[in-house]
């Protein structure tokens, strides 16, 4: 027996055919969208034999292995430090994907990334113009925060003191969806949140994007547009082996820095490095 459901994630509506054995992460689930068209159709089968793989190889991973064949990719899916591929994504047209699942692996498909990971969504929301950015945001005054970073540097600690010390609400603790929406940039919700457990679908516009660094002292400054090129490049998903794609994201990045400040916070856990970063936005002025 089969169920089917529709999603929305930012601008992009999508069906989901997938076997009984199969439950959606809950967070995933705040995406469903009941009663909207789909533009788009993925079916789910649970299968040990995936198919051969087809077209040229351009991208190796440990965790990921993708082959293009015209305009369409064929993906095997795994995890790192995992030996083989749980899952196989294939393009069947050019509204339509198949993903194989290995059945001795579907105890992971709870896990928000590894779930996600079968749709290749990023492959989908760069043609609506938006960026899958790697950090934490927070509600203030109606409008986002939002503190990148590689793991472990603090988005969510930094998150929390604003919390703590200015009445902000976080909405997500590992991911956000930043997309164009006319000559103004928004910040949509996304089905991943990490080790924080904080997940909305929630739409806000934009206030700041802070570049997060851990130091002794606090200290904030707003970054030149070619300093935060560099660090905001390195925190947003991008298939990098695809050429067109690739390009388009740099044009959208450039984009982002167009209309949305950057800063660099160089930051400690206290009151200090929220108020430091204050006086930097110049928010409480």
């Amino acid at each position: 027996m089969e169920r089917t459901e529709t999603f929305q994630i930012g601008d992009f509506c999508f069906q989901i055919r997938y076997p009984k054995e199969i439950t959606p992460p809950p967070n995933f689930m705040l995406f469903r969208k009941e009663g909207a068209a789909p533009e788009y159709e993925y079916e789910i089968q649970i299968r040990s034999d995936f198919p051969k793989a087809a077209g040229r190889q351009t991208a190796m991973r440990p965790d990921l292995a993708v082959f293009t064949d015209g305009n369409r990719e064929m993906r095997f899916i795994g995890v790192k430090g995992t030996e083989g591929y749980y899952a196989c994504y294939e393009e069947t047209t050019d509204r339509s994907a198949r993903i194989y699942l290995d059945p001795a692996r579907l105890g992971g498909l709870n896990i928000d990334p590894v779930f996600s990971s079968l749709l290749a969504l990023e492959r989908r929301l760069i043609l609506r113009d938006s960026l899958i950015l790697h950090c934490a945001y927070v509600e203030y005054k109606g409008k986002a925060i939002l503190f990148s970073a590689p793991s472990e540097t603090g988005k969510t600690t930094q998150a929390n003191l604003w919390e703590k010390y200015r009445g902000s609400r976080t909405v997500n603790g590992d991911r956000g969806l930043l997309t164009r929406k006319g000559n103004e940039w928004i910040v949509q919700g996304w089905p991943v949140c990490g080790t924080s457990e904080i997940c909305e679908n929630k739409t806000m516009p934009v206030r700041s994007i802070v570049m997060l660094e851990q130091a002794k002292e606090d200290h904030a400054r707003l970054l030149a547009k070619g300093e935060a090129f560099s660090l905001l490049y390195r925190q947003i998903t991008i298939n990098r082996w695809n050429t067109q794609a690739h390009m388009y994201a740099m044009d959208l990045i450039e984009d982002v820095l167009s209309h949305i400040p950057v800063y660099q916070l160089g930051c400690t856990i206290s009151r200090h490095a929220v108020d430091c970063l204050d006086d930097a936005m110049h928010l409480s002025c």
